[in-house]
């Protein structure tokens, strides 16, 4: 008799990765090294020590252990909320009608309602440990900023968020979460910051973009003694917080003999995508798995679809250093109707790699479409879904129809990062039936591409 797969499968607390998965030391073809954009040569410890937690640096220029161990410390943090479920998605499977098994990594049960904790604590966990007293960070929707102001708390740091100026007005309520943790918000960009009042002067009715509250939190950090900033996405050693994710997925699907064919996850920055598919990926690059991978992002920031694979900088100020990654130009800001995060011009070194050598795919969404995928699985699973993470279940629902139609029974897999409860505006604005797509011209792309960098790497 077959064994019926249990709709939760849980994993034990002893069970809790004690390690991150480090997907750059299985890769053949290494991500091209960050580059100092003044020498142009790669960035050193030293280089990014006035920006970052020491910590975090020696991650991010490690792409060579396989498994960094999770400090004691941050593991007490993580069991507060972690193991999280991996759930068979049994009456979706139902109304489609489809032959195909679909499992979701559920990472919105914590306060913050996303899988930004995972990375927030261990960037606040090292910068008590290095004994800083301040932070200075973004956040687009709100998940990171939220997730941010919960770790500082916890470990008794102060924290500025520099929060997207559309999203801090469509989201209230985020805000009001984040400064019931103590953190200060400032809607970016702002006069508090010389790149903020530069960015306000060129363009004075932006709703602003995360390269510019990425810029302003920058600035603020390395102007603030025992201050350093942190970030939510895009960078190396984010995404090896994230594999915690992948690592807990892969485990609980192998208890039950489960391989994924297909291994979906929503696509901003790259933090969510990249912990998801990281050990999975890992198999497939030594040949023990035959996986695909897919990438669903917006196509009002379309990085993978339309972008350019080059070095460009990761703000709009163009104060960071230069990363190879599929990108918008640094200047482009997504249209200001453009619901939820994932409004980043690019997209992570080591994802971007992986889709220039085609082991990932890419699709990207019209947003009423997805808002359509969303409240199918509200209605259906009982979990109003984050619009970021329903980029993916549109993915989802349409490779589970294909599967329908060809009558191949595929396992997918893919992440549903965080729940929808701060995101009811965009909510009402699909009800009533206002949400309209903006996707973006040839002529806006162009004015995105001008700003990136004219250096010999690009030619």
């Amino acid at each position: 008799m077959t064994q019926k797969i249990p709709t939760r499968l849980y994993l034990a607390e002893d069970e809790l990765p004690k390690v991150w998965y480090n997907l750059r030391a299985v890769m053949k073809n290494k991500p091209d090294p960050i580059l100092h954009p003044g020498t142009l040569q790669p960035v050193t410890a030293a280089d990014l020590a006035p920006v970052f937690c020491k910590g975090c640096i020696d991650q991010e220029l490690d792409d060579s252990t396989l498994l960094i161990p999770i400090p004691e410390g941050l593991q007490e943090f993580y069991r507060a909320y972690r193991p999280a479920p991996l759930i068979r998605a049994y009456f979706l499977e139902k109304t489609l009608g489809t032959p195909a098994e679909i499992y979701y990594k559920f990472e919105g049960n914590n306060t913050s309602g996303s899988h930004k904790l995972n990375s927030a604590a261990a960037q606040a966990y090292y910068a008590k440990e290095e004994g800083l007293t301040s932070l200075t960070t973004e956040t687009g929707a709100g998940q990171w900023g939220s997730a941010m102001a919960m770790a500082c708390a916890f470990y008794g740091i102060d924290l500025t968020v520099f929060m997207v100026k559309v999203s801090s007005e469509q989201k209230p309520y985020r805000k009001a979460l984040i400064e019931t943790y103590g953190a200060n918000l400032i809607p970016s960009p702002s006069d508090t910051t010389e790149s903020g009042r530069k960015i306000l002067a060129d363009n004075p009715n932006t709703g602003g973009s995360l390269g510019c509250a990425i810029s302003e939190a920058i600035e603020r950090a390395v102007k603030t003694d025992k201050c350093r900033y942190v970030l939510g996405s895009v960078l190396n050693h984010v995404l090896l917080h994230q594999s915690i994710i992948g690592q807990e997925a892969k485990a609980a699907l192998d208890k039950y003999g489960i391989k994924p064919d297909i291994i979906i996850g929503c696509a901003g920055g790259g933090s969510n995508l990249g912990g998801l598919i990281a050990p999975f990926m890992g198999e497939k690059i030594k040949g023990a798995s035959n996986t695909r991978f897919i990438a669903a992002e917006p196509v009002s920031c379309p990085s993978f679809t339309r972008g350019r694979y080059a070095y460009d900088f990761g703000d709009t100020a163009q104060t960071t250093p230069l990363i190879r990654m599929f990108t918008l130009g640094n200047g482009f800001i997504p249209s200001a109707n453009h619901a939820g995060g994932l409004r980043y011009h690019g997209m992570n070194s080591v994802l971007s790699k992986l889709y220039k050598d085609g082991c990932l795919e890419a699709r990207s969404y019209e947003q009423t479409t997805v808002f359509d995928a969303a409240i199918q699985f509200a209605k259906i699973e009982g979990i109003l879904p984050a619009p970021e993470s329903s980029h993916a279940i549109r993915a989802v629902i349409d490779e589970a129809l294909e599967c329908k139609r060809t009558g191949e029974k595929k396992t997918i897999l893919f992440g549903l990062t965080g729940t929808g409860y701060f995101d009811m505006t965009a909510y009402m604005s699909y009800n009533a039936k206002t949400m309209s797509d903006s996707i973006p011209t040839d002529e806006d792309l162009t004015r995105g591409f001008a700003t990136i960098p004219a250096i010999p790497q690009n030619r």
